[in-house]
């Protein structure tokens, strides 16, 4: 029995919309709330030190955030470092990035990693201290 050239067509365009909605996952307050209910805190914890040590930390996070998550979606990629320098960090593009955003990302990593470990990405985190950081302008 050959299928019509309508019941394909129909079947593709369901199939892409099917992909499409189970292939995305998107970070929600209380994501964390049985595998991590600290991240929150401990993240917030370390954004309120490295704020009241250098105000300007906001500005750094929120640009790391815009380098990182802003073209392909947040994966962190920029905080990954390497001995032969051949990574996202080093890019022409990202040399200008402050060390100040990083240091706060990689000391909240740390942070929740002792608590939770391998439980919580580094783009999770990122996206949190933005948030974060974010809302200490608007106090």
């Amino acid at each position: 029995m050959e299928v019509s050239h309508r019941s394909y067509v129909l079947y593709s365009l369901i199939m892409v919309v099917v992909l499409t909605k189970t292939g995305k996952s998107y970070l929600t307050e209380n994501f964390y709330a049985k595998t991590c209910p600290m991240v929150e805190t401990l993240v917030k914890k370390e954004v309120d030190k490295k704020v009241n040590q250098e105000f300007a930390v906001i500005a750094d996070t929120l640009r790391l955030f815009f380098h990182d998550c802003f073209v392909e979606g947040c994966d962190a990629s920029i905080m990954i470092e390497s001995k032969k320098g051949d990574v996202e960090k080093n890019a022409s593009d990202n040399l200008s990035l402050d060390d100040d955003g990083i240091d706060l990302v990689m000391k909240a990593k740390k942070a929740v990693e002792s608590v939770c470990p391998g439980v919580v990405s580094c783009a999770d985190i990122l996206v949190i201290a933005t948030r974060d950081c974010v809302a200490r302008v608007k106090n």
